[in-house]
């Protein structure tokens, strides 16, 4: 059984709201490209903070979150995208990207504490 982590906690949820995102897309007819996209980037996060809490060494640990930390980026990239499309009204583009910029902040200190 796993410690409470945030950052683990954090990007799971996010990845759990990027399913539903697919979903969405999907169901609205979404370039399949654009949806894949982002489902890809958004549920590499989590899957990256998660393979960091059995890294070998420090410098594994490091490289691990600081995927997770440019997946992060990526996913705002086609966030951004979709929503200047049209796929994503501005509510709910507002409340998944403000979750994004949480996991970005949250990596981008825990990468910079590390060198």
């Amino acid at each position: 059984m796993k410690k409470d982590n945030a950052v683990l906690d954090k990007s799971k949820a996010f990845a759990l709201r990027i399913i539903q995102l697919y979903k969405y897309l999907c169901e609205n007819k979404c370039p399949l490209d654009l949806a894949r996209q982002v489902l890809k980037s958004g549920t590499s996060i989590g899957a990256n903070v998660s393979e960091s809490i059995c890294a070998q060494s420090e410098a594994d640990f490091y490289c691990k979150l600081y995927i997770a930390y440019k997946e992060t980026n990526e996913t705002s990239y086609w966030l951004e995208l979709l929503h200047a499309s049209g796929y994503i009204d501005d509510r709910s583009f507002e409340s998944i990207y403000s979750d994004c910029g949480e996991l970005i902040k949250l990596l981008a200190s825990i990468t910079k504490n590390q060198k």
